[in-house]
């Protein structure tokens, strides 16, 4: 597993504050059965931001945001495209983890607008303070929120859409959804897919 170090800027201190107020968020109820607020990491210095859902299980367990099975595929797909992790920025637009439990696991339940909108606060103020050169959202949720309802992940993939958030906005799937193909095959082609996804976007920051 890569870890992302985070430079001591002033965009890094600027978050260390806002990840503290974030820490004690009772916007929605969602942070009575979360075990922490799990708030952005990586890169300060103008990066690619990444945008999921929210944290799933082994994020709300250890802090990190994409620190689990998930993560650990994206990490292998920005690799494979060429872009270095240590200027990526990785967030969601939730920062609770939401779950039902089935026995003894804690599965993932999807957030409701009323979450997702309560939790936009934080995803606004990591914007301003980094000012990314490009925003990819992964997953439907993450782009209704960044995009609007209009958009559809598989069918806007790797477009590139105009915002006041950001000189680049994109989006594709988040990879949760790769892990859950029904088998081997369909799961390699998924991340290939993916991993052209995020070469697209590596080029066309080399293109400013």
């Amino acid at each position: 597993m890569v870890v992302i170090k985070k430079p001591r800027s002033k965009a890094t201190l600027s978050l260390t504050a806002i990840a503290k107020e974030a820490a004690a968020c009772r916007r929605c109820p969602l942070w009575e059965h979360a075990t922490q607020t799990v708030f952005g990491a990586g890169s300060a210095r103008r990066p690619i931001m990444l945008v999921g859902e929210q944290p799933g299980d082994v994020e709300d367990r250890e802090g990190e945001p994409f620190v689990g099975p998930a993560g650990q595929l994206l990490r292998r797909a920005l690799s494979e495209a060429g872009i270095d992790v240590g200027g990526v920025y990785l967030t969601n637009v939730v920062k609770h983890f939401k779950w039902t439990r089935r026995g003894k696991r804690r599965l993932h339940e999807r957030p409701n607008h009323e979450e997702v909108l309560a939790c936009r606060l934080w995803l606004d103020m990591e914007i301003e303070t980094l000012r990314p050169r490009v925003i990819v959202a992964l997953g439907a949720t993450a782009a209704g929120a960044l995009l609007g309802s209009s958009v559809r992940v598989l069918r806007d993939r790797a477009k590139r859409f105009p915002s006041p958030l950001a000189p680049l906005l994109t989006l594709t799937v988040h990879p949760s959804a790769i892990l859950r193909s029904p088998d081997r095959s369909a799961r390699a082609a998924a991340f290939k897919q993916f991993v052209a996804d995020l070469r697209r976007i590596a080029g066309w920051l080399r293109e400013e």
